[in-house]
């Protein structure tokens, strides 16, 4: 064997990593490698080092880690000296956000390096072009942490469930708003009292909840799942979102005698040539495994045409569970690992072109509470409404009478049009023996 590939071996079992953003998430990635990396050592034949860390508070970072790796890690706050360092083999991006992290992968990519993020608003939104770089350059983007955590689900999806069909995932894929749900449902708070809890633990952003509380993260979530597992490239504005606002303790308790929980769902589903993507609440059957995941944790649950109903359960957020994706991601590229001649690891599995289909043409069965006149006539007055928009009622439970002459009535759907549901209730809104319509959730009896 000649000296140059001998040194080309030899090289070829050091891996050097480059972290940019030293926070919350990297800082447990810093950690797990160094901590891990005579066990990582033995189960790739690789030697895998962290070089070089960036991050815009640098100074009180390297004062917190230099004591632990002394000179073996170069810290500074520009990020080009990482993509620029032709020594960096993987990049390591933890910053988060579109701006500046969709510049600093690129580049890097451009450069001939390996990435691995657990970046999901990136993914969702400017996935195409990061995969396209990736290719023209012989390597990858590999972004576990991305969707769910510590929960194994997109690599699988890549490889040990590629040979399915997948036709429908269903997620619960924020644990925020899981952990509200849950607090709401079994100890009685209002949701302004569970998100203040979930505040205070740390669940939920203190200044701005919204990404959560409205749809968004979820929703990013989902379009990276659907893009993988419908083979079509789908972003995050192509997702509808609700979020769980309205969702009061009234719903909750109305839900639970009619056998139900209220979880807020991402449910992507292939059907026959056009997708189906949409993150809401929704009213699930208490028996379902589904109904079982509670506080933080979060679920994937999809169906492949030979594997049949999978589940992936675990906590979704956190420094070690996402850390712990991370460093899987850069084993996955460390076993594959050739200086001398790179290529993708599991590359873009997008080679389809489906089109999203609007909501207004998608069906679901709906759960709708109405205060109404207490007197007769009512129920023929919202029925006639219903039956002129294709609207059937499987169920109806007048749930109590107030005082003043009114009543709370719950009515449960057949599977109706979107579009015919919601224009039912802009007509029983202006019914004379309607006071209002309290909430519109969705049923999913995932079946």
């Amino acid at each position: 064997m000649n000296e140059n590939l001998i040194n080309d071996l030899s090289r070829n079992n050091m891996i050097s990593i480059g972290i940019i953003g030293l926070g919350y998430i990297g800082s447990g990635v810093l950690k797990l490698i160094e901590s891990q990396k005579e066990y990582i050592k033995k189960k790739t034949g690789k030697l895998i080092s962290i070089k070089r860390v960036v991050d815009k508070d640098i100074i009180e970072k390297a004062a917190m880690f230099e004591p632990l790796f002394g000179d073996e890690i170069i810290f500074s706050s520009n990020a080009d000296d990482i993509i620029n360092d032709p020594a960096i083999d993987i990049v390591v991006e933890l910053v988060g956000g579109i701006d500046p992290a969709y510049t600093y992968v690129i580049n890097s990519l451009k450069n001939g390096k390996y990435v691995v993020t657990a970046n999901k608003d990136m993914i969702a939104n400017k996935g195409e072009s990061l995969f396209s770089a990736a290719a023209g350059n012989d390597v990858d983007i590999l972004f576990e942490a991305s969707v769910g955590g510590g929960i194994p689900i997109i690599g699988p999806m890549k490889s040990s469930l590629a040979a399915n069909n997948i036709s429908k995932i269903i997620g619960i894929l924020n644990g925020t708003t899981n952990y509200i749900l849950t607090r709401m449902q079994k100890e009685g708070l209002n949701f302004e009292n569970a998100l203040s809890v979930a505040q205070e633990l740390g669940y939920a952003e203190k200044v701005n909840p919204s990404a959560d509380i409205e749809g968004n993260d979820a929703a990013c979530k989902l379009a990276i799942l659907s893009s993988i597992a419908f083979n079509s490239r789908v972003v995050f504005g192509e997702v509808y979102k609700e979020g769980i606002k309205k969702i009061t303790l009234e719903d909750i308790r109305h839900a639970n005698d009619l056998g139900y929980v209220i979880k807020l769902l991402a449910i992507g589903s292939d059907e026959g040539g056009s997708i189906c993507v949409r993150v809401h609440p929704a009213l699930i059957p208490k028996d379902h495994i589904l109904a079982s995941i509670n506080y933080a944790n979060n679920a994937v649950y999809l169906y492949g045409n030979f594997v049949g109903e999978v589940m992936s359960y675990g906590q979704g957020a956190g420094d070690r569970p996402t850390a712990s994706s991370v460093v899987g991601d850069i084993i996955q590229i460390a076993r594959n690992f050739d200086r001398q001649h790179k290529k993708p690891i599991f590359g873009c599995t997008c080679f389809a072109n489906k089109p999203i289909k609007p909501i207004d043409e998608m069906e679901n069965k709906f759960y709708a509470l109405m205060e109404v006149k207490d007197r007769p006539g009512v129920l023929a007055k919202i029925a006639a409404v219903f039956g002129g928009n294709n609207v059937s009622i499987e169920s109806m439970i007048q749930k109590q009478t107030q005082e003043g002459g009114s009543a709370k009535i719950v009515f449960i759907t057949h599977r109706v049009l979107n579009k015919d549901m919601f224009k039912s209730v802009k007509e029983i809104i202006k019914l004379d023996v309607v006071n209002q319509v309290l909430n519109i959730i969705r049923v999913e009896d995932l079946q």
